[in-house]
C-alpha cells in the first residue's frame, strides 16, 4: 500500500522529468527543429558504429511505431537534417544519416543540455532518492510486479500493439 508520502516523491519526479524535457523541447524548436526530430539525430548519432540506422532501429529507439518513424525521418530530410542511404554491408537496407546541417544542430543542442542537466540533475536526483530508498522488500516485490507489467506492454519492433498482446 502506498502512502501519501510516497505519491508525493512520484508526483516530484515525474514533475523534475517533465520540466527538463520541457526545457529540452524548447531548445530544439529554438533550434529551427521539432523535439522529435531532435530525438531522432541523436538516436542516428548515439547508435554503436556496428549499429545500422534502419527504420525499424530508429522506432525501436523511439518508442514509436514504424510508419510514424518513416513520416518523422521524411519530415527530416525535407529540412536537410538526414539522408537515407543504401547501407554499405547490405544492399537491401537503407541506413539513416546524419547531414553536416544535422551534425551542427545536434552537438549545438548537446552542449545546452549538458548545461541544464548539470543542473536540473541535482533535483532530478533529489526526487528520486526517497524512491529508491524505500522499504527494500516493498520496492523489491513492486519491481518485479512493474517489471511484468512493462514486459507485457513491450511492443517488439515490427509488430503491433494488437499483435503484441
Amino acid at each position: 500500500m502506498s502512502s501519501q508520502s510516497e505519491y508525493q516523491h512520484f508526483a516530484e519526479f515525474r514533475y523534475q522529468i517533465r520540466k527538463f524535457l520541457q526545457f529540452r523541447a524548447t531548445a530544439a524548436r529554438d533550434a529551427g527543429v521539432e523535439p522529435q526530430q531532435y530525438q531522432l539525430m541523436l538516436a542516428v548519432k548515439g547508435a554503436p558504429n556496428s549499429t545500422v540506422t534502419t527504420i525499424q532501429y530508429l522506432a525501436h529507439r523511439l518508442c514509436i511505431q514504424h510508419n510514424s518513424a518513416v513520416e518523422l525521418v521524411n519530415r527530416s530530410v525535407k529540412k536537410g537534417l538526414v539522408v537515407r542511404r543504401r547501407d554499405d554491408t547490405d544492399l537491401r537496407r537503407v541506413a539513416v544519416r546524419l547531414t553536416p546541417k544535422g551534425e551542427k544542430i545536434v552537438r549545438s543542442l548537446i552542449d545546452d543540455y549538458r548545461a541544464e542537466l548539470m543542473q536540473a540533475g541535482t533535483e532530478l536526483l533529489k526526487s528520486l532518492r526517497p524512491l529508491l530508498h524505500g522499504s527494500r522488500n516493498d520496492s523489491q516485490a513492486s519491481s518485479r510486479r512493474a517489471s511484468r507489467r512493462m514486459a507485457r506492454r513491450i511492443v517488439k519492433p515490427g509488430r503491433s500493439r494488437d499483435s503484441a498482446a
